[in-house]
């Protein structure tokens, strides 16, 4: 009885998050009990979340964990490099843990969500424009607005309104209109022209995000081999267009193949973040010993770099197994669903969370040429945090009625 208490997540989290935080306090210094206190705070919201959904029996009892777990690394790692930065990111979490149960009990009570696909196309296009006109540009994409002291990033929650679209879509297989032209044609129109908003944007991580999500949920969902080939060809022909006649284009993916010509230009973000993976090693530096400041927006794009080389090549792998293993609980609960909204649903949102990790990991890697968007849980950002756990919600939301 003892071993199976000492198994059991609500322990684990706590034993997990008390290491964190007193090794991060003695990283910061011995008489900053600030971080104490946060720790503290952090494993008393999770704890009690996760003892809500273990008794109330809301579903999938190993989503939160798993979460908390990529939360708790985040902003140990967040704080190390920017305490202000990673107080705000606590901030932001108590904010999101609140959405993650709004967005639970919203999804369970409101019973014609599946009902809503012009809402959710219109409501994406609305939040486009006014990005556009009054977005601000960061790092060369025009993707935040800001409201006082308050910076958000409309693409995040546009996110979950692409998956609830295309949910809506695959689940009744019914267009925006009604008409000749078959719903299929009337659906891609609809994601092109969101990826139209995103390359006006210059937000290129989101749109390859956007487009191999709706090519991964026409293959499960309707498997037309002509509409998945021809998609594929046709972005392919775009891509290589923009390429030729997109400056920045050319200097994304010449940073790719060869970041050590320009070192200290183009190539410098992802040379520094390659040094500071190698650095760590299997084991890492240890928790302030590395120098994460070298590598521009290591906080937010570059934090796997940082993470690895503080805790290692087993601290990076550990990050994404836990990824993994989310991504397969997300799975097993599609699967174990009969054909409809919610089934879509849950993998369009299982496969938003694996393809965002695989592209930013990628890309800080040089597997694949950076894009830059923020890895799910972990890299600061409070819009998204706040999408992701509103997602989570969602997500745990189906796996109620599934496990019902």
């Amino acid at each position: 009885m003892k071993a199976k208490a000492l198994r059991n997540p609500a322990f684990l989290l706590i034993i997990i998050n008390l290491i964190a935080f007193w090794m991060l306090h003695s990283c910061v210094g011995a008489d900053d009990y600030k971080i104490l206190y946060t720790g503290g705070i952090l494993v008393s919201v999770s704890v009690v979340t996760y003892l809500i959904i273990y008794f109330c029996r809301m579903g999938d009892t190993y989503l939160f964990p798993i979460v908390y777990l990529l939360v708790t690394l985040g902003v140990v790692m967040i704080c190390r490099i920017d305490y202000e930065k990673g107080m705000k990111q606590v901030l932001w979490f108590l904010i999101s843990t609140v959405a993650f149960y709004i967005s639970y009990f919203c999804y369970k009570k409101i019973k014609v969500l599946w009902m809503l696909k012009k809402f959710y196309y219109i409501s994406g296009i609305v939040l486009f424009i006014v990005t556009i006109i009054l977005g601000s540009t960061v790092n060369g994409a025009k993707n935040w607005i800001s409201l006082g002291e308050i910076s958000i990033q409309p693409s995040e929650i546009i996110k979950i309104f692409f998956v609830l679209f295309l949910s809506c879509y695959y689940s009744t297989r019914e267009g925006l209109f009604k008409g000749k032209i078959k719903e299929r044609y009337i659906v891609m129109v609809c994601v092109y022209s969101y990826l139209a908003f995103l390359v006006l944007q210059r937000e290129w991580g989101i749109m390859l995000l956007f487009f191999f999500t709706y090519i991964i949920m026409e293959y499960v969902f309707e498997g037309d081999k002509l509409i998945l080939v021809g998609n594929v060809i046709f972005t392919a022909l775009l891509s290589y267009v923009g390429y030729l006649f997109m400056n920045h284009i050319q200097v994304r993916v010449s940073v790719w193949l060869d970041p050590w010509k320009d070192i200290t230009g183009g190539g410098y973000q992802i040379a520094q973040s390659l040094f500071a993976i190698a650095s760590g090693g299997f084991f890492g530096a240890g928790l302030g010993n590395g120098r994460p400041d070298y590598i521009p927006e290591v906080h937010s794009d570059f934090i796997f770099s940082a993470i690895c080389e503080e805790f290692g090549l087993f601290g990076g792998v550990a990050i994404v197994m836990l990824f993994f293993i989310f991504t397969y609980r997300g799975i097993k609960i599609a699967l174990k669903l009969p054909d409809g909204f919610d089934k879509c649903v849950a993998t369009g949102i299982t496969v938003i969370f694996g393809l965002q990790t695989f592209i930013i990991i990628g890309g800080v890697i040089k597997m694949i040429p950076l894009t830059g968007i923020t890895l799910p849980f972990i890299s600061y950002g409070g819009s998204s945090l706040l999408s992701s756990f509103i997602s989570l919600g969602i997500l745990q939301a189906i796996s109620a009625k599934e496990s019902r």
